[in-house]
């Protein structure tokens, strides 16, 4: 019983985690959030691998584009 206090309350962590990671990028939160619910501590790395939305707004256009 403690076990499963256990494994349920870190899952709720990464849950948690992956919806603030993916906020801070530009991504799906509520897509990450589901990720890390189901997969937990084994969908962090994954979450790195998107591409970061905010960045791309704030690069410059090449002159003559």
């Amino acid at each position: 019983m403690t076990g499963m206090i256990i494994i349920s309350s870190i899952f709720i962590i990464c849950a948690i985690l992956l919806w603030n990671i993916a906020d801070k990028r530009g991504a799906n939160t509520l897509f990450w959030a589901v990720m890390g619910g189901v997969f937990g501590p084994f969908a962090i790395p994954f979450v790195f691998l998107t591409k970061n939305r905010s960045s791309k707004s704030t690069q410059s256009k090449k002159p003559g584009n």
